[in-house]
């Protein structure tokens, strides 16, 4: 239960990730045995690229401790949305960080915000939408895929979220979001093959003070279908977005100094052939950006759905 609050000491059954590098993490549960491949109980040992982990050892050790491996050492961190998902496991593709924070802004999730979510996927996203919202808020998601349906719900009861969401089995292009979900969302996200089927339940789910919604597109012919829709079902204010992440490089460069003081001399005075030697550098903070970037991922859609008095 280590994602469902701020936690000091490492308790059995815990998910803890196993820090090696920036790039190389690992989310393990704290449990000391675990069942072989035919079903009996072994030691629970992680192999790393620094050596073995016992570990029943890190059981009651604080969070953030550097603990020893056979070949090296690794730091054991608390969870959460960010570092579960560099580490989950992938039954689809997943969001990651530069998409989903202009998702949770645009969508304006806030403690308390009533999420519907589809699809779950490998719900990556879904832990950002239940930090957002917690402690009063609830996350409905959705997925056609009925063992991922179950995988997602056991990872979320095991995290300790189970009572902040629920996972329903149903497609929502053809079933809708059902009764249970109808007028209680604040907030709408759609991640589907075909997202305009999906646009009028969304009407139904949202509240009759209206709401957000946004739908993810991998490409502008799904968006632009997205949007016809969004403007026939009488959202307003829609938006296309395209999130680029771009890291400048910084670096500290030597830039000579020319003495152009020749400049002012006459001609016969600067036929030194050190006239125009550069007699000093200077450092400068410069910054560039990169020869190759991250490309595109996806579009997103966003648009407002007005309260009911005013459709």
């Amino acid at each position: 239960m280590s994602f469902a609050g701020p936690k000091s000491v490492i308790e059995e059954g815990d998910t803890v990730i196993v820090y090696l590098t920036v790039t190389n993490l690992y989310a393990i549960e704290a449990v000391p045995q675990i069942k072989n491949k035919k079903g009996e109980l072994v030691e629970h040992v992680f192999q790393t690229n620094f050596g073995a982990l016992k570990v029943k050892d890190i059981i009651g050790v604080q969070y953030g401790s550097k603990v020893e491996l056979s070949r090296g050492w690794a730091h054991v961190l608390q969870p959460n949305a960010e570092l579960w998902t560099q580490t989950l496991p992938h039954r689809t593709q997943i969001l990651y960080t530069p998409d989903i924070s202009m998702i949770l802004y645009q969508l304006e999730v806030k403690p308390g915000s009533v999420v519907v979510e589809s699809g779950t996927g490998s719900g990556s996203l879904s832990h950002y939408f239940l930090r957002a919202i917690r402690p009063t808020g609830f996350l409905f998601t959705f997925d056609f895929h009925e063992e991922r349906v179950q995988k997602a719900q056991d990872e979320f009861n095991s995290h300790g979220l189970g009572d902040y969401v629920k996972v329903t089995h149903r497609d929502v292009c053809e079933e809708g979001f059902g009764e249970e979900v109808a007028g209680k969302a604040d907030a709408v996200f759609l991640d589907l093959p075909a997202p305009q089927l999906a646009i009028p339940y969304a009407v139904k789910a949202m509240k009759d003070a209206g709401g957000r919604l946004c739908s993810f597109s991998p490409c502008v012919e799904q968006s632009l279908r997205v949007c016809e829709a969004l403007e026939q079902y009488g959202f307003v204010d829609v938006v296309n977005l395209e999130v680029l992440q771009v890291e400048d490089i910084v670096r500290t460069k030597n830039v000579p100094v020319m003495d152009l003081e020749f400049l002012k001399q006459k001609k016969a005075d600067t036929d030194s052939k050190d006239a125009k030697t550069p007699k000093e550098t200077k450092k400068y903070i410069t910054s560039s950006a990169p020869n190759t970037m991250a490309g595109h991922t996806g579009y997103l859609t966003v648009a407002e759905l007005p309260p009911l008095f005013a459709r």
